[in-house]
């Protein structure tokens, strides 16, 4: 039977709960204290609107993707302004979204993107203590809670036609980052006091749309962490494999290959891993594959290992648009695509049990909270339906008609939302 508690140790675990008595759970980080879109909050609304359920809202400088990280009584958000020239983080009060404190960025140099992937995509990451972000070819930041710089680093451009868009994680005293996609593409670790690499991987990256150059190549995922008996790895979607690496020294632990299409060049991967203690999952982007892979206990605690024909357990050759992540709830995949067709597979084989139309063109990553899942469409429609395995059962359609591509943060009983007008906090009305 899987476990539905995931055995992901990164993004400051331990410490998320540190005041239960004042805030249930913290959010903070990308997808969550335990990096896998799960909440144990309770006492959610299920329906919302404009004038429902709603206990503030605050306008926003610019639209954004990010999605807010909550510790405590701070929020904290990426903003990007002026095309990109300043690049911001935020602090707001979680009582009523007051602007605490914003350090802003200036950088004017050339740096490509998207129409649809503003500058700052990348969230927030926090360990209560101290805030780190990546500001892409700006540099990677980190503040105290009072907004104090306490180092920062230049990692130099980060280019690529689309953008970037990979978050930060924190892990003991080690913040690792996936720098790219781009020419220029690496997965670094530096000490979180100090800035100062540990260690760097090197990833072969590729350009977009040059000139006789036919691939399409690069990986937006962050890096999971994960614990397989006494042994520590760090797990990452690339371009065409997935690759396991020892997080205190960067030496690879194994990879599994199959995350391409069969036919084309195509080698894109959005998605963050989803990691159970009996499955890893990865997903391909742009119709590319998606994969199951048993982990790999049995292997020694070094050197590096090609396990794809003795643990890949699945792999399909392509699938829809993907840009979210999914979740896994007991021994079951949920998926929502960017065209909006929501999907539940069983983890173990692989096996599309349904596919069904959810709502319209969709780019958040699911969240899993009381028993319920929940995802947020382009068009500011967040649909809430449940983890059944036989059809897709909706339980309330709530709209917010302001374009949204950021993904749900879940705290204390309260949902906030990031569109590109508005940051919304989300409570029932009868909730003290």
């Amino acid at each position: 039977m899987f476990r539905s508690c995931v055995i992901v140790i990164g993004i400051v675990c331990s410490l998320s709960i540190s005041r239960s008595d004042i805030y249930a759970e913290n959010w903070p980080a990308w997808r969550g204290p335990t990096a896998d879109g799960q909440s144990r909050e309770t006492d959610l609304p299920l329906t919302w609107s404009p004038t429902e359920n709603i206990r503030w809202k605050v306008p926003l400088p610019g639209p954004g993707n990010s999605t807010p990280v909550i510790w405590e009584d701070r929020i904290f958000l990426t903003q990007a302004t002026d095309k990109g020239k300043q690049r911001s983080l935020l602090c707001l009060d979680r009582q009523d979204g007051k602007l605490l404190w914003q350090k802003s960025i200036e950088f004017t140099a050339a740096e490509p993107t998207h129409n649809t992937n503003p500058y700052c995509s990348a969230s927030p990451v926090t360990d209560g203590e101290r805030v780190i972000v990546s500001h892409g070819s700006a540099g990677l930041y980190c503040y105290d809670f009072a907004g104090n710089e306490q180092w920062h680093r230049d990692l130099g451009p980060c280019h690529h036609i689309w953008g970037n868009a990979a978050s930060p994680v924190i892990w003991n005293d080690v913040v690792f980052l996936n720098f790219g996609p781009g020419e220029r593409t690496f997965l670094l670790a530096v000490d979180k006091l100090t800035g100062k690499d540990l260690w760097r991987a090197e990833e072969s990256g590729g350009k977009l749309g040059d000139k006789g150059n036919s691939e399409w190549i690069g990986s937006w995922s962050t890096p999971v962490l994960a614990k397989f008996g006494a042994r520590e790895e760090l797990i990452l979607s690339w371009p065409g494999t997935m690759k396991s690496y020892q997080p205190r020294t960067g030496e690879i632990l194994w990879t599994c290959d199959g995350l391409f299409k069969d036919k084309g060049a195509d080698k894109l991967v959005y998605t963050t891993p989803l990691v159970t203690p009996e499955i890893i999952v990865a997903m391909g982007g742009f119709t590319g594959a998606w994969l199951g892979m048993k982990p790999p206990v049995d292997l020694p605690s070094s050197g590096k290992t090609d396990i794809t024909d003795t643990h890949r357990l699945w792999r399909f050759p392509s699938s829809p648009q993907r840009i979210g992540s999914g979740v896994i709830v007991g021994e079951h995949i949920y998926v929502v695509n960017e065209p909006g067709t929501a999907q539940c597979i069983a983890a173990k084989t692989g096996k599309i049990l349904w596919t069904e139309r959810l709502t319209s063109s969709t780019w958040a990553s699911l969240v899993y909270a009381e028993g319920r899942l929940y995802t947020t469409s382009l068009d500011g429609e967040s649909v809430v339906f449940l983890p059944n395995t036989e059809k897709l059962e909706v339980l309330a359609r709530n709209k917010i008609p302001e374009r949204t591509l950021a993904s749900i943060a879940v705290s204390n009983g309260e949902f906030f939302l990031r569109t590109y007008d508005n940051l919304w906090c989300i409570r029932k009305s009868e909730r003290k």
